[in-house]
């Protein structure tokens, strides 16, 4: 008899059928397109550059005394504490919150209620539109002289004023202080409301209509219907509208240093321009710097705080 020799099995290899051995992973880095890295990276070198490292250099400054000759001197907080003390930065900082009200609260209501009425596709309503955001194409710089020539003695706002009865009302708009700050903010108004309407148009064209079917079906009205099916449904382009209104606010200079340059007697002063005229006329930059930082501060806690809300409720 021939025996049959049995050799042992050849332990399997790891890695699928055919014994092949597995293929080594590549790193996710590697599985990025270099062209993408190149157009994320590249923006952030330049923002750096550009927009963060001035900012840290601001922050610096501000703790300075500095007339943008001689070498900066550290003074600490005491550019801070000197503004306790400095009542045209109270006049300035009482000024910049009525414009953040007015300015931001006329501007939301005005662009909403506008975008509500033109959201509906009907004959015409692109030309109504384009008039409305017409403004927003201007520069600020442009529409401060427009209306410079519209408040001007015997200009447009006094004879619309004698036409309609009230001439009475006719004064120095510009130069009364009594006027000055509200006489600018109607051109901001005027220019800021078409902006704001779009982009509550553009919202409401994210609604689903069914919510306005079913809320017919229960039978709510307009008002009804704009209150608790339309606003729920912006959360966030609220957001975004708030966080435009609050830096346009805060940064407004363009308009008011074109009309009235802060004047008169500091009475349409906001932050923005009082940054300014401390900076290049009083050659304060350190105090300027300070100036900033506030302005800053008043920005992020105003949307931080919006923020933090709109969070904690839809939790």
């Amino acid at each position: 008899m021939t025996s049959t020799v049995v050799e042992p099995a050849a332990p399997a290899r790891r890695g699928g059928a055919g014994g092949a051995s597995p293929r080594p992973k590549r790193s996710k880095l590697h599985r990025v397109s270099p062209l993408i890295l190149v157009f994320v990276f590249v923006p952030f070198v330049v923002e750096a550059v550009w927009v963060f490292w001035p900012a840290l250099q601001g922050f610096w400054l501000a703790l300075t005394k500095w007339d943008g000759l001689s070498a900066p001197t550290f003074v600490g907080l005491g550019n801070f504490r000197e503004m306790l003390s400095d009542p045209i930065f109270g006049t300035a900082l009482k000024n910049t919150a009525i414009w953040l009200v007015l300015f931001g609260g006329l501007s939301v209501l005005g662009g909403f209620g506008m975008a509500l009425l033109l959201q509906r596709e009907r004959r015409g309503v692109g030309i109504y539109r384009a008039a409305l955001f017409t403004p927003v194409v201007f520069s600020l710089v442009v529409t401060a002289l427009i209306w410079r020539v519209f408040y001007q003695p015997d200009g447009l706002v006094d004879s619309i004023l004698r036409t309609i009865g009230l001439g009475e009302l006719i004064r120095p708009w510009l130069a009364d202080p009594d006027t000055a700050l509200y006489a600018v903010i109607v051109p901001a108004l005027w220019r800021q409301i078409g902006y704001v309407m779009v982009l509550y148009l553009a919202g409401l064209k994210a609604v689903d209509p069914a919510l306005y079917e079913a809320a017919r079906v229960d039978g709510a009205n307009a008002w009804q219907r704009t209150l608790y099916v339309t606003i729920p449904q912006l959360k966030g382009v609220n957001s975004v509208v708030l966080s435009v209104i609050v830096i346009d606010s805060l940064r407004s200079f363009d308009i008011v240093w074109s009309m009235t340059k802060g004047g008169p007697y500091h009475s349409s002063e906001l932050l923005s321009t009082y940054m300014y005229s401390t900076a290049f006329q009083s050659t304060q930059l350190g105090y300027a710097s300070a100036l900033a930082v506030v302005i800053f501060l008043l920005a992020l806690a105003v949307i931080l705080g919006y923020l933090i809300r709109a969070f904690r409720e839809e939790a």
